[in-house]
């Protein structure tokens, strides 16, 4: 029934884990369906799913999942997410993003690096920070030099930690 107070708006569903506020981990963390995080997150994600970081989000991670939501929390690190990435204000990521769709709600941040991946291509998590500069364009995307479609800022640079 439209409507419904119990009605699932979202999309988004049932969801599988909840890391609260005030709640940390630190590892590999491997789902199927949905998860939420609210609080601190350091390690890898990997899942077909859909990771959501909360606005308590506290995420240091190297993610590669399905889909990844990101309504306010924080985001430092690699992601690939093989169908979409949702950033919602004050969402703040810092890192690389390789998706095929990208939606970046006004006053979110992204300070980093987006890919827009396309079709059946194998999908890359590792980035060194010590890429070329000034590349040709239709370069190849490998060593670093930038390939059509390809979006780099200014502002990543540094250590990543593992």
């Amino acid at each position: 029934m439209a409507g419904d107070a119990t009605e699932d708006l979202t999309g988004i569903g049932e969801l599988q884990a909840l890391l609260g506020r005030g709640a940390g981990f630190e590892g590999k963390l491997s789902f199927e369906g949905r998860v939420r995080i609210d609080g601190q997150l350091r390690g890898e994600v990997f899942s077909d799913g859909i990771l959501i970081l909360g606005p308590s989000a506290d995420v240091d991670a190297v993610i590669d999942v399905g889909t990844l939501i990101v309504r306010g929390g924080r985001l430092r690190g690699e992601v690939v997410a093989r169908h979409s990435v949702e950033l919602h204000a004050p969402a703040r990521v810092v890192g690389t993003i390789r998706t095929r769709q990208i939606y970046i709600d006004k006053g979110a941040v992204l300070d980093g690096e987006c890919k827009m991946l396309e079709g059946e291509r194998p999908l890359p998590v590792e980035v060194g920070v010590d890429q070329a500069e000034g590349s040709a364009p239709g370069a190849p995307a490998d060593g670093g030099e930038l390939a059509p479609g390809e979006v780099r800022s200014g502002g990543v640079e540094g250590e990543r930690s593992r």
